[in-house]
């Protein structure tokens, strides 16, 4: 199932109320960032499947520039005034940390523990 990561403004990231990120705030980040973009198309095949999974998201960006893309995926998924990240890696982490800093929000883990620097 995996564990996900968000860049929330919400203490905890689950909590109904509380500053949204909302998508004009996403899509301008990922605009002014030259390791993102907005594909909004997730593919990945299971180990040893001919299978492939199809995720579709109109607010789906991917880290661009990660040295292990085909196999990180390092996708970013805006859901619900949050960015939430499935696994990420610690290149990954620091990326979530400075787009977090650009939106005025801090990076939390699903157990509410806090991966700021």
């Amino acid at each position: 199932m995996g564990y996900d990561v968000h860049i929330t403004r919400r203490t905890p990231w689950w909590a109904d109320e509380g500053e949204r990120i909302t998508t004009q705030e996403w899509s301008a980040a990922v605009a002014a960032d030259s390791d993102l973009e907005m594909v909004q198309v997730a593919r990945a095949s299971p180990r040893g499947e001919d299978a492939v999974l199809e995720y579709r998201h109109a607010w789906l960006a991917q880290m661009v520039s990660h040295p292990e893309l085909d196999t990180a995926g390092a996708w970013l998924d805006w859901r619900d005034g949050r960015i939430v990240v499935k696994n990420p890696d610690e290149l990954l982490l620091e990326k979530m940390r400075e787009i977090a800093s650009v939106l005025g929000a801090r990076v939390q883990g699903d157990d509410d523990e806090y991966y700021d620097e």
